[in-house]
C-alpha cells in the first residue's frame, strides 16, 4: 500500500464513523467494507509506523497499557451543579435570576447519567481527556477516551479548543455486557453508570474499547475567546467543529416552557436509549452568566433538576449507631437487602435523633427506600398502615457504642458527640479520612485496611502512614496480605508525600474544613508553618471563611500536639507548600477587590479570574463604592458604567493585558 492509499483510507473509515457514530445516519460502506479497510490500515501501519495518524480509526481498537493514571491539573475548574427537587425550587431559581433584572431564556438539556469528561484539542487534534476529579484535579484518561467512536481525533477546524461532555453506557450495551459476562460465570455489572465508570478506569484500552462507550458533549469553557454570545450557540458551534451533541437540547423562552420539557422528558426517560437522572436548565445569554456568576462550587446561571428517584419498600430490622472521626453519633438503619436503581441496599443513614423522631420509624416497620439524587440510600418514611402491632419505639442511645462514654449534645445542635477523643471510633474514622482520595489518597487503604493496621497498633498517628515499611513482615504475617498487595500501599504513601498543601490540610481533619477551603487557605499562605502564627482576625478576613472556621483553623494551631505531628510529618518528607499556580501574591492586585466586564483579549475571563485570585485579588461580581478596581474588555455592561459613575479606576483592555504581563515577569 502507498501512502496516498493509507491517507485515503483513514479520512474514507473516519468519514463513515462520523456519519453513524455522530450524525447516526447509514454510510455508504457497508459492515464487511468497513472491517476490510480497516485490517488493510492496520497492516500498512505495522509495516510503517511512521505512517500512523493520530486520527487513525485504529486508536480506537485500545492497546496501550498504563501502570497508573497520571494527575491533570484543569486551567478552568470543572464545577458541578446545584441541584433541584421539585418544581418550586426551580420558581425560585428563575425569580432569583429575574430579581437581576434578567429576562432570560434557557436551554434545558438531558442529565446524562455517566461521567464527566474534558478533551483538549490543539490545530485541531485531540491530545488529552481528563476526568472531572475534585473539579481541580482529574485523571488522564486520554487513551481509553480515543476508544470511544463519537470522539473525534480530529476537528473539521484546525483550532484550538476545550470542551466538556459525558461518557456514559447505553442500555443496550450494559445488556449484552452482561449476558456475556453471565455466560463466563463472571459478576454482572450493576448499573450503566458504574459500568461505564469502572470502564473508562481501566488500565488496557483495548479492555475500554470493548465496552462500546458513548459520549454528548454539552459544554465549551471559553465561549468568548470564540465570538460565542450564548450557550445555543456555544452547541451549534461545537456541532459543527465535529463534536455529537444531544438532539433533545431546546431553548425556551420561560419557565413555564421549563417545566414543560421536564414533564415531557420525564415522560420518555424510560424509552431512551441510555440513563438520565434530571434535566440542566442553563441560562443562554453569556452576559448573564456574567452578571449572575459562581459560588466556590457551583455556577448561580444553571441547575440540575432531578427526576424523583425509584421508591421501593424493605423492613427497618435493625437501628444502629456508628461514631465519626469528630465524635459525632450517627443512626443506622439496618434493612432487608433489596435491589434500587441497580444497587443492593442493606443500610443507609438515619442522620440524628430528630430525623429519627420525625419520620416515626420503628424496629419491624415496613418502610420505602430510594436513593437521594440517585446516589446515597435513604429512608423515605415508614408505611404505618402495614404495622402489625409488635414493632419497636426507637430509643436514642446515651453513651458510647464503642468506649462507653457517656454522650454530649452541644448546645443549639441535634448531633450527640462522643468527647472522649481517645475512642477507637474516632480514631479510626479520622485516619479511614487521613488517607482517603480527597486528602492524601493513599491508594490502596481502604476502610478495612486502615482499621486492620489501627488495630494491629501500627497506626497510631498520621505520621505513622508513613513508617508502614518497618511493620512489613507483620502485615505479611496476616491472612490476605501479599506481598504485591503490601509493596503497592506502601508506594502509595511514598506518592502521597508530594501532595500539595490543601491535601494535607483537609486529611487533619480539622473541624469545618473542606477540600475546597482547604485551598483557599493553602493558596493564602502557601506553607502550613505560614499558618501557626495566623491570628483570628487574619483567617477572617479570607474570603469564604467566617469567625466560626477561623476559630478552628486558629485553635487547632495553637495546640502543641498538632504542630509536633505536623513537624515529625515534614521531618519524614511529607510537603508542606502548596503546589498551586502562582504562589506569590503581588501588591499590584493584593486584597483589591476587581469585577471583570466585557471580553477581554488575553484570555478567558474564569482563566483571569483564577490567575488574578492566585495573585491575591479578590474577585467579586458587582460594582460597588468598595470596588478597588474594574477590568473592561469589548461590549462592557452596566458595570462599566457603574465604576465610571463611582469614579473606580478602570483599565481598558491593552491595560488588563500589561498588568498580566508585569504579574507574570514578577512571579
Amino acid at each position: 500500500m502507498t501512502f496516498e492509499k493509507y491517507n485515503e483510507l483513514v479520512d474514507l473509515l473516519n468519514k463513515a464513523n462520523y456519519e453513524y457514530h455522530v450524525l447516526d445516519n447509514a454510510t455508504t460502506l457497508t459492515d464487511q467494507q468497513y472491517d476490510n479497510y480497516l485490517k488493510e490500515i492496520y497492516e500498512a501501519e505495522s509495516y510503517h509506523p511512521e505512517w500512523k495518524r493520530d486520527d487513525s480509526p485504529t486508536t480506537k481498537i485500545g492497546g496501550v497499557i498504563l501502570d497508573k493514571f497520571e494527575k491533570v491539573t484543569h486551567n478552568i475548574p470543572m464545577m458541578s451543579l446545584a441541584d433541584v427537587f421539585n418544581e418550586d425550587e426551580i420558581i425560585h431559581f428563575d425569580k432569583v435570576i429575574k430579581d437581576e433584572k434578567i429576562n432570560p431564556q434557557y436551554v434545558c438539556e438531558l442529565k446524562i447519567d455517566g461521567l464527566s469528561v474534558s478533551l483538549k484539542y490543539e490545530k485541531g487534534v485531540l491530545v488529552s481527556a481528563a476526568t472531572r476529579g475534585d473539579g481541580f484535579i482529574g485523571e488522564n484518561i486520554t487513551n481509553n477516551v480515543k476508544t470511544i467512536k463519537q470522539v473525534p481525533l480530529k476537528l473539521s477546524k484546525d483550532i484550538d479548543i476545550e470542551v466538556r461532555g459525558e461518557i456514559y453506557m447505553s442500555k443496550n450495551t450494559l445488556k449484552k455486557l452482561n449476558e456475556e459476562r453471565e455466560k463466563n460465570n463472571e459478576p454482572l455489572l450493576k448499573n450503566c453508570r458504574n459500568a461505564a465508570a469502572g470502564s473508562i478506569r481501566q488500565l488496557d484500552s483495548s479492555v475500554a474499547a470493548k465496552r462500546n462507550l458513548e459520549v454528548w458533549i454539552y459544554h465549551l469553557p471559553n465561549p468568548e475567546d470564540y465570538g460565542i454570545k450564548t450557550h445555543h450557540q456555544a452547541l451549534e458551534f461545537m456541532k459543527e467543529l465535529g463534536f455529537r451533541v444531544n438532539p433533545n437540547n431546546k431553548l425556551v423562552n420561560n419557565i413555564d416552557e421549563v417545566l414543560k420539557y421536564i414533564d415531557d422528558k420525564g415522560k420518555i426517560r424510560p424509552e431512551l436509549p441510555y440513563d438520565i437522572d434530571g434535566v440542566v436548565i442553563k441560562l443562554d445569554n453569556l452576559k448573564d452568566h456574567e452578571k449572575m456568576g459562581n459560588t466556590i462550587r457551583y455556577p448561580k446561571w444553571a441547575v440540575a433538576y432531578k427526576f424523583p428517584a425509584e421508591e421501593v419498600l424493605t423492613v427497618l430490622t435493625d437501628i444502629i449507631f456508628t461514631v465519626g472521626r469528630t465524635g459525632q453519633i450517627t443512626p443506622n438503619a439496618v434493612l432487608e437487602p433489596v435491589l434500587v436503581m441497580g444497587s443492593t441496599i442493606s443500610r443507609a443513614t438515619l442522620h440524628n435523633e430528630d430525623y429519627v423522631i420525625a419520620k416515626d420509624l420503628k424496629i419491624g416497620d415496613t418502610v420505602s427506600i430510594r436513593k437521594a439524587g440517585d446516589v446515597i440510600p435513604e429512608v423515605v418514611e415508614a408505611k404505618i398502615e402495614k404495622r402489625k402491632g409488635n414493632e419497636k419505639p426507637f430509643v436514642m442511645i446515651s453513651e458510647c457504642p464503642i468506649c462507653g462514654t457517656k454522650l454530649i449534645k452541644k448546645e443549639g445542635q441535634v448531633d450527640y458527640y462522643c468527647p472522649n477523643i481517645n475512642c477507637p471510633a474516632r480514631s479510626i474514622e479520622k485516619f479511614i479520612h487521613f488517607s482517603s482520595k480527597e486528602a492524601m489518597d493513599i491508594d490502596g487503604l481502604g476502610d478495612e485496611i486502615v482499621e486492620d493496621f489501627y488495630n494491629l497498633g501500627i497506626i497510631k498517628n498520621y505520621p505513622d502512614f508513613f513508617k508502614l515499611f518497618k511493620h512489613k513482615e507483620l502485615i505479611m504475617s496476616q491472612e490476605g496480605y501479599g506481598l504485591k498487595k503490601i509493596n503497592n500501599i506502601l508506594d502509595a504513601a511514598e506518592n502521597s508525600k508530594h501532595n500539595s498543601l490543601e491535601r494535607l490540610l483537609f486529611g487533619l481533619g480539622i473541624e469545618g474544613i473542606g477540600i475546597k477551603t482547604a485551598k483557599i487557605i493553602a493558596e493564602k499562605y502557601h506553607d502550613i508553618r505560614s499558618i501557626y502564627d495566623a491570628s483570628v482576625e487574619d483567617l477572617s478576613s479570607i474570603k469564604d471563611i467566617g469567625p466560626i472556621l477561623a476559630n478552628n483553623i486558629y485553635n487547632y494551631f495553637q495546640k502543641d500536639k498538632n504542630r509536633n505531628t505536623i513537624e515529625e510529618l515534614i521531618e519524614l518528607g511529607v510537603n508542606v507548600e502548596y503546589k498551586g499556580k502562582n504562589k506569590k501574591f503581588s501588591d499590584k492586585v493584593s486584597g483589591k477587590k476587581i469585577v471583570i466586564t466585557g471580553t477581554l483579549s488575553i484570555a478567558s475571563r474564569p482563566f483571569i479570574k483564577e490567575l488574578l485570585e492566585s495573585y491575591g485579588a479578590v474577585m467579586v461580581e458587582s460594582v460597588s463604592k468598595k470596588t478597588d478596581l474594574v477590568l473592561v474588555g469589548t461590549d462592557p455592561g452596566s458595570k462599566y458604567d457603574k465604576a465610571k459613575e463611582l469614579g473606580i479606576k478602570v483599565l481598558n483592555d491593552d491595560e488588563v493585558t500589561s498588568l498580566i504581563n508585569e504579574l507574570k515577569e514578577e512571579n
